[in-house]
């Protein structure tokens, strides 16, 4: 638990790189913020009412879905933008906690733009073997939101990715990997064959 001794990795040689670096990792925190609100935004107001019925996102479990992790992601994203706003040196806990959350989050916005997409597969080519007629016809307008707020997720999905390499970079890069002790206080080598 060592940190590598390394002026150029540590950032050790002028403030300013480090200053850029932490406002370009603010940046592209805040950005899929944006982007989850978007989603969220154009999701909740998604329900339409005509002739056939009433639609709205609430119906389907997928939708529920995509809502809930696009709030969570939006919060997160501001409270980490403003942890990585703040100057402060880099621990290894932070670090982690930055590397374990990012994966999570990318993970759960991924998984809520890919059943969404399926559902708005579904609605709008329907499944004849299950006997599932499209919607999109019937709902158009409804379809037509509900695909914006998907790419929007999606769009995120990708900036979540970005983020994850960027922790994960920052993370294997500045620190060295655990070395546990033995119970007589003597460092083993973690990968022993």
């Amino acid at each position: 638990m060592m940190k590598k001794e390394s002026s150029s990795k540590n950032g050790g040689e002028n403030g300013e790189g480090n200053e850029r670096v932490r406002t370009a990792e603010t940046l592209m925190r805040v950005v899929p913020m944006g982007l989850c609100l978007t989603a969220l935004v154009v999701m909740l107001r998604n329900s339409e009412s005509n002739d056939y019925g009433s639609l709205s996102y609430s119906d389907l479990g997928a939708f529920r879905y995509l809502v809930h992790v696009n709030g969570i992601c939006a919060g997160y994203s501001l409270l980490s933008a403003v942890i990585a706003a703040m100057p402060r040196p880099p621990t290894m806990s932070r670090a982690w906690t930055f590397f374990v959350l990012d994966q999570v989050l990318t993970y759960a916005i991924l998984a809520a733009g890919a059943v969404s997409t399926e559902v708005l597969y579904l609605a709008y080519k329907g499944d004849a073997a299950i006997t599932w007629s499209s919607a999109c016809g019937s709902f158009g307008g409804f379809c037509h939101k509900a695909t914006a707020s998907v790419a929007i997720t999606l769009a995120a999905a990708a900036c979540y990715a970005v983020l994850s390499l960027m922790s994960s970079y920052r993370l294997f890069s500045r620190f060295d990997a655990p070395v546990p002790c033995t119970s007589k206080g003597i460092e083993i080598p973690a990968f022993q064959g």
